[in-house]
């Protein structure tokens, strides 16, 4: 398929303006295809030559101004219209198009509970010309008017509302200017709960099998979609652009959700069926959020070119996080973003396929190049540097810059430089030279801390912290940024119960980096804890003094805020990622504090990179059995903890990870043969799933076992479960079996090959996959140029030997970069994970010295 470049794209804006598609879609057809039939309405503002996208199983027919065309002139997935002259012209293309298994276009799945099929579109970037004739790019904006055929029994969902004709027969209201990429429709025998909300009616939907689980969480989500609603329409002056709200939980869905206006995707995960914590309930109502913000970010003001991709997706980043903030009961989500998503940017942002949040356009020649860039840069880091202009700007002038922003552009395409020149408009700050420093260059800055006493000794008058005394706090900077950033000086607080080391906070001023040269001043002795970036309101690297440092080793569980934690568990992360903190060092930590810490995002945080990164990368296999032990007993003491019932969330999470942490399987065989954890809880789907994968890894379940779990759980989740189970077995068998799955099988759905490829890679089963090491480079090349953009970056995400870490592993893999068969999208996860792998030899070295 040609991918669309940018000087293609702007040639044909300056040729075409887009009225109207008129677009009839019939689903009756039959299991593999669909009938798609597109009237576009055009207008070439000069006499040239131009073409149209679609990706057709069959092309029966298309004419230009009613003369007919030879099908056989397309081209792969362009068809060439030449000779235009001047003036309106209508196109009519009549097509069969192929239903998808991989999530891109029209997704088709049916159900294994109970049989049902289900249809939605994901057409992100270019993806529509999968179901409908178009012209594929943000700029070329039109209205779209679709009728859908639907089984008799379903229901049809659509950017705007949709109605019911008879004889399966829906017409969905025509939309207002939107891009081609916002184009949704969902089809199937939906459950739905609606409601009216601000005059709007809102809807949420999802599988027939799934609805008790649905309508148990739908107060909870239509609460939390009404607040950001009514919160959004107090920051901005632009009301709702659109005539509905509608958000379906659909299946085997790519990414956390999609923004079409009208009708939000989301992964039905997010539909939970088993217990959850209530972090992942803030997560999920953050994604509704994010979502809900693109209604005015991306959806009526939209990115011109993908090079500012940035712009949709870092600045509903940063109003999910904010907004959940202000308008719900979920008011630390800023503590989930530093010790969950902040990561995710910092680590792509210290890799060699880095960028900068809003790349130099000629970085960003075609679409292909353009999703790359979907990254932790464009999400996590954009949205951190938008949290730290915030902080600069003031949020007054920051909303009156975002709503001249929506006035000047609404319905329309914007720019880096429009979205700059509005904000400025606003202050009297130089926006300008902020975007210039932040937005445009790479890496991150490093700021380390160095405090001592003034000498001589500045004079200050008598108080309550030191009669006198004074300390200096310097800070230096390795990057090239301003910060503004506030610093929180904690002392000992003697007689406290709130864990080891209690410490309370002094003093919590304001600096800027880097400042004038002469070092900060503040009353009293030098704290024992000197905090930069408290608060965690820019986006950098922090290293303590080493005072600083022994205090947080012994102290960190004591800091009474749960953000300032996060920022000190972020910088023991990055030092195990450089190489500056031995992994055991960071488990030790983990063990003496984890226990004591109240906030569950932490906890979970904390967990995570000790459980997938320190035990099964960092730590040499000798030594794993030591690092899973520590795990263990600090998950068994978070257990303990928790045996009253008084925080079922902390519980889960421990015993979550106790399952994962597992070395022998007599407790979790008695937990899966009692159906419960001893004091709670019973177990659910994902638990026993959870626990029969880890006894397949142990080599202690069956086949057998695995298919009497599935017959009690034929639900897609639980298909999903059992080939994750058979694909860790531990033997010859299982991983051939598993291998031939992933690389052979072109039928295999992309949750399923995620479930396959998770349960094949397995710390600790290296010698049984050694021999597959070399041979997925050449056979996940040739899966990606057959399958497309989402099975490669399932299969670069997913089915990398990830847990190889050797120098052999990384050499075959660096040779493998030079195959020129490599679809981008499978090469820049590879460049990325073998840049991973690196870090984790190198960590390795360092523990060992």
């Amino acid at each position: 398929m040609s991918v669309l470049t940018r000087d293609e794209a702007q040639t044909r804006a300056q040729i075409l303006d887009v009225e109207r598609y008129t677009i009839a879609l019939d689903l009756t057809t039959g299991e593999e295809t669909f009938d798609s039939r597109t009237a576009v309405r055009f207008t070439a503002r000069a006499a040239g030559d131009t073409f149209v996208e679609v990706k057709p199983a069959t092309l029966r027919s298309i004419s230009l101004d009613g003369q007919p065309l030879d099908p056989a002139l397309l081209d792969g997935n362009r068809y060439p219209l030449t000779g235009l002259t001047a003036g309106p012209h209508e196109l009519r293309v009549d097509a069969a198009m192929h239903y998808s298994r991989t999530g891109e276009g029209m997704h088709r799945f049916t159900d294994p509970t109970d049989g049902e099929t289900y249809l939605y579109t994901q057409l992100f970037m270019e993806d529509i010309q999968r179901v409908f004739a178009a012209f594929c790019q943000p700029d070329l904006k039109s209205v779209f008017a679709i009728d859908v055929t639907a089984p008799e029994g379903w229901t049809v969902l659509g950017n705007g509302v949709a109605e019911h004709t008879g004889q399966g027969r829906w017409t969905i209201a025509p939309t207002p200017l939107i891009s081609t990429y916002l184009v949704a429709i969902a089809a199937g025998p939906w459950h739905s709960v609606t409601t009216e909300h601000a005059g709007l009616p809102f809807g949420i939907h999802c599988r027939r099998s799934l609805a008790p689980y649905l309508d148990a969480d739908a107060d909870e989500i239509l609460d939390i979609t009404r607040a950001c609603y009514d919160r959004y329409h107090e920051k901005f002056d632009e009301p709702y652009p659109f005539d509905s709200y509608d958000q379906a939980f659909v299946p085997e869905f790519n990414a956390g959700a999609m923004e079409n206006p009208g009708l939000v995707t989301f992964r039905d995960e997010f539909v939970y069926r088993s217990a959850v914590t209530d972090t992942e309930r803030q997560t999920r109502a953050m994604v509704i959020a994010h979502e809900m913000a693109h209604m005015w970010f991306g959806d009526l003001v939209t990115l011109t070119w993908w090079d500012d991709i940035w712009l949709n997706e870092s600045f509903a980043e940063y109003m999910g996080y904010q907004t959940l903030t202000e308008a719900t009961r979920f008011t630390d989500t800023w503590v989930d973003f530093g010790v969950a998503r902040k990561g995710w940017g910092y680590d792509a942002d210290q890799r060699p396929s880095t960028h900068p949040v809003a790349p130099d356009p000629d970085a960003v020649p075609d679409s292909a190049s353009a999703l790359l860039n979907f990254d932790g840069i464009s999400y996590a880091k954009g949205a951190s540097a938008l949290r730290q202009l915030v902080a600069w700007l003031g949020e007054k002038d920051f909303l009156a810059g975002i709503n001249a922003h929506f006035a000047r552009h609404r319905f329309a395409n914007a720019t880096l430089a429009d979205f700059i020149d509005n904000l400025a408009s606003a202050t009297d700050r130089d926006v300008h030279a902020w975007a210039e420093q932040w937005l445009r260059t790479t890496g991150i800055d490093t700021l380390t801390a160095e405090t001592g006493t003034p000498e001589p000794a500045a004079p200050t008058a008598p108080n309550g912290n030191g009669n006198g005394q004074s300390w200096s706090l310097t800070v230096t900077r390795d990057g090239s940024r301003p910060h503004r950033i506030t610093v929180g000086a904690y002392d000992h607080a003697l007689g406290t119960q709130a864990g080891p080391g209690h410490l309370a906070l002094r003093d919590r001023f304001e600096i800027d980096v880097p400042g004038d040269g002469t070092p900060t001043i503040r009353p009293g002795h030098r704290p024992a804890l000197v905090v930069l970036n408290d608060g965690d309101l820019t986006y950098a690297k922090v290293r303590l003094d080493t005072a600083s440092w022994d205090t947080v080793l012994t102290g960190l569980s004591g800091i009474p805020d749960a953000l300032t934690r996060a920022v000190l568990w972020n910088t023991a992360r990055d030092m195990v990622r450089d190489g500056e903190l031995d992994p055991a060092t960071y488990l030790a930590a983990a063990r003496t504090h984890l226990p004591h810490e109240s906030d569950l995002a932490l906890v979970q945080g904390v967990l995570t990179f000790a459980a997938g990164q320190i035990a099964a990368r960092y730590t040499a296999p000798e030594n794993r059995p030591a690092a899973l032990a520590t795990l263990t007993d600090l998950c068994r003491d978070l257990i303990r903890r928790t045996e009253d019932g008084s925080n079922p969330g902390l519980r889960l999470i421990a015993v979550r990870h106790f399952i994962d942490a597992a070395t022998q399987p007599d407790t979790l065989r008695t937990w899966l043969d009692e159906d419960t954890v001893h004091g709670g809880p019973e177990l659910d789907p994902e638990l026993r799933w959870r626990i029969l994968t880890r006894l397949a890894v142990l080599g202690a379940t069956d086949e057998t076992t695995i298919a009497a779990a599935l017959e009690a759980d034929p639900s897609a989740t639980g298909r999903e479960g059992a080939a994750r189970c058979r694909a860790a077995l531990p033997t010859p068998e299982a991983k051939a079996a598993a291998w031939d799955a992933l690389f052979t099988d072109d039928t295999l759905s992309n949750y399923l090959f995620t479930a396959t490829a998770q349960g094949f890679w397995q710390p600790g089963q290296e010698e049984l996959t050694g021999d597959y090491v070399p041979r997925f480079y050449p056979e996940a090349t040739a899966l990606a140029a057959r399958r497309g953009p989402a099975i490669a970056e399932a299969a670069g995400r997913y089915a990398f030997p990830a847990y190889a870490v050797d120098a052999e592993s990384l050499a075959t893999g660096t040779r493998a970069l030079e195959d020129p068969a490599l679809i981008p999208a499978l090469r820049r996860k590879l460049v990325d994970q073998l840049d991973d792998l690196r870090r984790a030899l190198a960590v390795r070295t360092s523990a060992d010295r």
